[in-house]
């Protein structure tokens, strides 16, 4: 690499450090920060005004000036951790309820029965049936994918947390929209509205994580929020399954579903709007202190906060970077599957020789399994730095699962069936593992809204097309889908121990990088740290900091 030196002149006008007298005019630092550049191999970016920077810069300086203790930072984590993972959490539980009350409404049994495969007619009342039903299903979808990438741009614009909790309150009302119409034409467009709402919700929770949790704690939080996928499971199916025993002509069950959970939305987002703090800098649950902590404590990750900035570079490095599209591809090998068992896990069951009813209860413990393992799986992940190993070990128990339901097709041993069913839904938290890895990897905050952006984009497509690996022909045993999900799975296990040795590869890359800094410019361990502590909050990509350090 070629000689770089990069010198920070900073002149800061620190507010008051007593943060109970201190006026929210008065908590900003005036930064006038200049850098210059002898090379830029090394992707350094010359920053000349705050709007390039970093948000955190308003708090703190380009160097470390306050020192807070491990149990200060401990007694901080606890407070974010009342807060923010269980409003994400909600949050998360709230969408999984509404996207799929579509197949509640329909019918009193979760969401994993394929409409293709199922009477004509609606025990709940719900008025669209056949085709018209399957074009509605499919709106939130082409919704979900029209509007992820500008309402994840127009997040960067605002307050981020504000911005979530209005789409959480619109969806709400939304959803309670549902009950009115009772033609095909409007079904449609409050689906594809909604989906729009909706795709804002995982790319957002994944930036709040990132700014206030360092890279050793995110993995958990994220597991915290998604594993409500399981738990809504079972409430929602419950839920619907009670509902359906209504018998008021005037108000059908499919209408109590959607009033139920537009309400409860609508609660949620109110929550969103009161509690959740959109960064650190203007965290209303911190003190002046405390926020600065909170900025102090992440500081060595590399990751950043927030930009207001939308950076045309940054965007293109995304697009150009090759971790990027091995985010996609395994995105699409673990989310294909998905798309397949959501919809026909549940049908799988009733083949072995239940009555509908029995599909129902028996169908429960899956969604125990996905809140078991995913935490689980975060826990690990965080305590060992790892990323990508954890997803390999919850795929093995899938790819059992799967080869012992390809092999003992045509048995009656429904112990053993029900068993390999269970044991398949370990692969569930794969998806927070690749949330898990961007929020880790990533830096620059375009970079990271692009990201999740395409990373949730490429699960709405995963999940459409899974559903074509169960096809009408393959009924009742499904030996291709079930295949499909052997060669897809296994062919991800390979992909992950690549994108770990990587990832490891531009690790090395990066410290020989900066051994050739120290010996071009003299510098010394102290020197390296320094300039560690500058580049923290420059809204640099993973690519331009070389200080920046990839979690396998």
């Amino acid at each position: 690499m070629a000689d770089q030196l990069v010198q920070h002149n900073l002149a800061v006008d620190s507010a008051p450090a007593d943060d109970h007298n201190t006026s929210s005019s008065d908590e900003k630092k005036s930064l006038d920060a200049s850098v210059e550049i002898k090379s830029t191999d090394a992707g350094i970016l010359a920053v000349d005004d705050l709007a390039y920077k970093d948000e955190a810069l308003k708090l703190v300086g380009l160097e470390r000036t306050e020192v807070f203790s491990e149990e200060y930072y401990r007694r901080l984590r606890r407070k974010l951790d009342l807060t923010i993972p269980p409003l994400c959490s909600m949050v998360y539980c709230t969408q999984y309820l509404d996207k799929t009350a579509l197949n509640y409404a329909r019918y009193h049994y979760p969401a994993c029965i394929p409409i293709f495969f199922l009477p004509p007619a609606s025990i709940m009342g719900f008025p669209v049936t056949g085709q018209g039903y399957n074009l509605v299903a499919l709106s939130f979808y082409i919704g979900f994918l029209v509007w992820v990438f500008p309402t994840m741009y127009i997040s960067q614009k605002t307050r981020i947390a504000k911005y979530l909790g209005i789409n959480v309150v619109l969806w709400g009302i939304v959803m309670m929209l549902h009950a009115i119409p009772r033609t095909f034409a409007p079904f449609f467009v409050l689906r594809l509205i909604l989906g729009m709402l909706e795709s804002c919700v995982a790319p957002i929770l994944i930036l709040i994580i990132s700014m206030f949790y360092k890279k050793s704690e995110q993995a958990s939080r994220i597991s915290w929020f998604y594993m409500m996928n399981g738990f809504s499971s079972i409430i929602g199916g419950f839920l619907a399954y009670g509902v359906s025993y209504t018998s008021d002509p005037n108000l059908p069950s499919y209408k109590i579903i959607y009033i139920l959970l537009g309400a409860l939305a609508i609660l949620s987002g109110i929550a969103v709007l009161l509690w959740m703090p959109d960064s650190p800098t203007n965290a209303r649950m911190l003190s002046r202190e405390e926020k600065i902590a909170a900025i102090e404590r992440i500081r060595d990750d590399q990751g950043g906060t927030e930009n207001k900035k939308l950076k045309k570079d940054q965007l293109i490095e995304t697009l150009t970077d090759l971790r990027t599209w091995l985010v996609v591809l395994s995105t699409l090998l673990t989310n294909i599957p998905n798309g397949g068992l959501a919809n026909f896990s549940n049908i799988i069951i009733k083949n072995f020789g239940y009555t509908t009813k029995q599909t129902l209860i028996l169908a429960t413990p899956a969604g125990l399994i996905g809140i078991i393992t995913t935490p689980l799986v975060g826990w690990w992940s965080d305590k060992k730095g790892e990323r990508m190993l954890p997803i390999v070990y919850i795929l093995i128990p899938t790819l059992v699962g799967a080869a012992m339901l390809v092999g003992l097709n045509g048995s009656t041993d429904k112990g053993a069936l029900l068993f390999a069913t269970y044991i398949i839904g370990t692969y569930g938290s794969s998806l927070s593992q690749i949330y898990a890895y961007n929020a880790s990897n990533t830096s620059g905050h375009t970079k990271k809204v692009t990201i999740n952006a395409i990373t949730l984009a490429t699960f709405c497509v995963a999940n459409i097309v899974g559903t074509e690996t169960f096809l009408p022909q393959d009924a009742p045993n499904y030996i291709q889908g079930k295949i499909s999900i052997l060669v897809l799975l296994s062919a991800e296990c390979f992909l992950c121990l690549f994108m770990r040795w990587y990832n490891l590869h531009l690790n090395k890359g990066k410290r020989q990088a900066i051994a050739q800094l120290k010996r071009d410019n003299g510098w010394t361990d102290a020197d390296i740290a320094k300039e560690r502590e500058r580049h923290a909050f420059l809204d640099m990509t993973d690519k331009q900091n070389p200080y920046f350090v990839y979690t396998a």
